[in-house]
């Protein structure tokens, strides 16, 4: 796996949690990578720590979204996919200090792969904004 398809995997991992809202994330983790055949050592690895990185951040990641949306949008307006994304994508620039054009444009490929029309602008606009300040 290269680390194109390791993010995607961990994306959708949080995708899952996020429309799942189980109380258990360690055997949630497990019961993805067992069900998934995800055996590479580096992916589990990038995928633990993604998502208990990202649990263990929530609050601030959640305010960097909301502090970038239009004035009279709430984040409970977010697609779960658009905020899935905007999320791995904040963890990774902001904790695993990934470059952000890395970042960017990976979160912007998830989007157009698994999003609406509209969600590569939105994604790629809020990413702009977190970096810019």
């Amino acid at each position: 796996m290269n680390r194109s398809e390791i993010r995607e995997e961990a994306f959708k991992l949080i995708y899952s949690l996020e429309i799942q809202k189980s109380n258990n994330l360690e055997e949630q983790v497990e019961l993805y990578l067992e069900s998934n055949n995800i055996t590479n050592k580096n992916a589990i690895e990038y995928i633990k720590d993604a998502v208990f990185g990202i649990e263990k951040n929530k609050d601030e990641i959640l305010k960097e979204i909301e502090k970038h949306l239009k004035s009279d949008w709430k984040i409970d307006r977010v697609s779960k996919i658009d905020l899935s994304i905007l999320k791995l994508a904040i963890y990774e620039i902001k904790y695993k200090e990934l470059p952000f054009k890395i970042a960017i444009n990976e979160a912007v490929e998830l989007a157009k792969k698994y999003g609406e029309d509209t969600s590569r602008k939105f994604v790629n606009g809020i990413l702009a904004n977190i970096v810019k300040e």
